[in-house]
């Protein structure tokens, strides 16, 4: 399956690391209904844990990773997905 990078960013700040990788697939990963492939990433910098992740993988599709666990996302646009993860980064940092 053939995988062409649309975009990949990180940036730290302040003991944080948020980093951004999507890509765009020949087909569809098993379980979702697009043919993006994307890890959307927020974590401590120091230990490396997660604090939200949005990702997909085969068998499993779209999901987000909060701080209360798993949960099933529905992917409408890339700009819902970035939308949706930056609420969700933003709501987790506030704490």
């Amino acid at each position: 399956m053939g995988a062409t990078l649309v975009l990949r960013n990180k940036k730290v700040r302040e003991g944080i690391i948020i980093e951004l990788a999507v890509w765009i697939l020949d087909a569809p990963v098993d379980g979702c209904s697009h043919r993006f492939k994307y890890r959307l990433f927020c974590g401590v910098l120091e230990t490396g844990s997660s604090l939200v992740r949005y990702d997909n993988e085969r068998g499993k599709g779209d999901h987000r990773h909060v701080v209360d666990g798993e949960q099933p996302y529905v992917f409408t646009s890339l700009e819902k997905l970035f939308a949706d993860f930056e609420g969700d980064v933003r709501e987790v940092l506030k704490k």
